[in-house]
């Protein structure tokens, strides 16, 4: 099976608001950390996953997981620009994967 045979998602934003309005979803052990490290909140996460845009061509397709990332990225209230990258399960239960601080380089 190739990432060709497991189609993404069209409507992404929609099923990601779908799981966190009904509590259908999780954080990894690798979120909750990453999280913990970089001070971002859960109620961050949500934030972002709730107003976000979809950044298409941070997709990717992992083998190992036979599952695609999708990558979602906005603001919260105080202005952090967040990128949560997120799957699904068998069972369609989002997973939170990593939440990432985009922070601009200065020139």
């Amino acid at each position: 099976m190739t990432n060709i045979d497991i189609k993404k998602h069209s409507n992404i934003i929609e099923l990601i608001n779908s799981c966190v309005e009904k509590g259908y979803y999780l954080d990894t052990r690798h979120a909750f950390d990453r999280q913990r490290e970089r001070s971002i909140t859960r109620l961050e996460v949500l934030e972002v996953l709730r107003t976000g845009h979809h950044e298409k061509r941070k997709d990717e397709f992992k083998h190992e997981f036979k599952s695609w990332n999708y990558a979602i990225r906005g603001k919260t209230l105080d202005k952090k620009d967040l990128r949560i990258v997120v799957s699904f399960d068998d069972s369609k239960r989002l997973l939170i994967i990593t939440a990432i601080e985009i922070v601009k380089k200065e020139k």
